[in-house]
């Protein structure tokens, strides 16, 4: 009798478990992003790629280039949403990006977000240069994480492949 007790109780708090972990958990998908930067002279460029909702409002922070915290203030409103006070931002990879040349990184979008109105950016910013607010921008949608998109300002375009 006491062994059949023991082992319900197993069942039961397995399931609880797997019944909360179920609801808990977002998956996320992988992307190949690849970043061509337009030949221009100059310090390399800073960029940020953020997750926004569907009122242009940030969400999250998905990938940063550039180590230099000094000149974070620099991309304006990405900034303005982290501020001095922001958390550890672990996205943070590495050195800045130069005119002409390409980055491939690997970044990771809650699977929750496609299709949902959700938007990705990116910003950049070149020191004694320009600030580009929207430099890419674009729905996520199941098309677009697949496509590649001209920039405005810094970058000649982005393109990006699903991982599997």
């Amino acid at each position: 009798m006491k062994k059949t007790t023991i082992a319900i109780l197993g069942i039961v708090s397995l399931l609880s478990m797997f019944v909360f972990m179920s609801f808990t958990t977002v998956e996320s998908t992988k992307y190949k992003c690849m970043i061509q930067m337009k030949n221009y002279t100059g310090e390399g460029a800073y960029i940020v790629i953020s997750l926004l909702d569907a009122n242009g409002e940030y969400q999250q922070t998905l990938y940063v280039q550039g180590n230099d915290d000094e000149w974070y203030a620099d991309i304006t409103e990405w900034w303005k949403f982290h501020g001095k006070r922001r958390p550890d931002i672990d996205a943070i990879t590495g050195e800045t990006i130069s005119g002409g040349e390409r980055k491939i990184s690997i970044i990771e979008i809650p699977n929750d977000k496609i299709d949902a109105g959700y938007k990705i950016r990116f910003e950049t910013a070149v020191e004694d240069q320009e600030y580009y607010t929207d430099d890419v921008q674009f729905e996520l949608t199941s098309e677009s994480v697949k496509s590649k998109v001209e920039g405005k300002g810094f970058i000649r375009y982005i393109r990006m492949i699903p991982q599997k």
